[in-house]
């Protein structure tokens, strides 16, 4: 099954690793998960951060300790011995999933070490414009949603670019 990410997170240069603030995850199968970071630094959040993330933060009761993120993670994805994610410009958003779990290496037996990237796929098909996300954007739920929504879009793409070959 497609699982479709977004993180927010705070990213302060080499000296300060990525830190996780909010994550959302939608699945192909249309079930959702949205967590906050119970205590993230956000002292260290940068001016970005502060105007187009931190006030769209849901606070109680989405807000829990980094043990509970990844139990959470786990119970969604429990079952799929194949799971495959998809996010949008998605580099820092997997190394972040992962450092939920540990390392890359302490991922879930049978996921991947790697998470496909929407923007990728895009450049692949010439670059189509994507729809516009009518929900807020820097929501962690509401990105991986239009993730999801940029992900059928494109796959609609080939699908039309296919059967005009034939």
């Amino acid at each position: 099954m497609k699982y479709f990410i977004d993180t927010e997170f705070l990213e302060n240069g080499p000296a300060y690793p990525i830190q996780l603030v909010s994550i959302g995850i939608v699945a192909e199968d249309g079930r959702e998960l949205y967590l906050e970071l119970d205590g993230f630094p956000s002292g260290l959040a940068n001016d970005w951060v502060k105007a187009n993330v931190l006030p769209h933060l849901l606070g109680h009761p989405y807000s829990v300790d980094r043990d509970e993120v990844k139990r959470a993670i786990t119970q969604f994805v429990q079952g799929d011995d194949a799971p495959e994610f998809w996010g949008y410009y998605a580099d820092y958003d997997w190394v972040v999933f992962a450092q939920i779990f540990g390392t890359m290496m302490d991922l879930p037996k049978g996921w991947p070490m790697y998470c496909r990237d929407l923007k990728q796929y895009c450049d692949q098909l010439g670059n189509p414009t994507l729809p516009k996300q009518a929900s807020t954007e820097h929501n962690a739920l509401h990105d991986a949603r239009w993730n999801k929504t940029a992900f059928e879009f494109l796959r609609d793409h080939v699908d039309c670019a296919l059967g005009a070959e034939r």
